[in-house]
């Protein structure tokens, strides 16, 4: 079998996508995120990619936190929404009848309406 060398990309497809929330009290957004996951176990260390033009990029980059909220099957639509609509425009959070909670470890609100968030 011959080798395929490939470019780099999405080969990595499919992950489940994800609504990462972050902010504070005052200044609150959501977006969906495809490319998440675990770098290490111990410590707990995650990841998201967040290009630098989108809205919440200033807001992760001032507080350095975010919660990455795993998103049930009633939630796909939304999800899907959020990817699309920009925080600049719309309160993501009224526009989808989703509630902010207050995390543990972070200022970032968790989405209550997701059944598991990770600050």
């Amino acid at each position: 079998m011959k080798k395929t060398i490939f470019k780099g990309g999405a080969m990595l497809a499919p992950v489940p996508p994800v609504l990462v929330s972050c902010g504070n009290e005052t200044e609150k957004n959501i977006f969906t995120v495809a490319w998440t996951g675990t770098m290490c176990t111990s410590p707990p260390v995650t990841y998201i990619a967040v290009r630098p033009s989108r809205h919440s990029y200033r807001m992760i980059r001032e507080t350095g936190e975010f919660v990455i909220n795993l998103v049930p099957e009633s939630l796909t639509a939304v999800c899907d929404t959020c990817g699309v609509k920009s925080g600049r425009d719309i309160d993501k959070f009224n526009a989808f009848g989703l509630h902010p909670a207050k995390g543990q470890s972070v200022q970032a609100p968790l989405i209550e309406e997701c059944p598991v968030n990770i600050e």
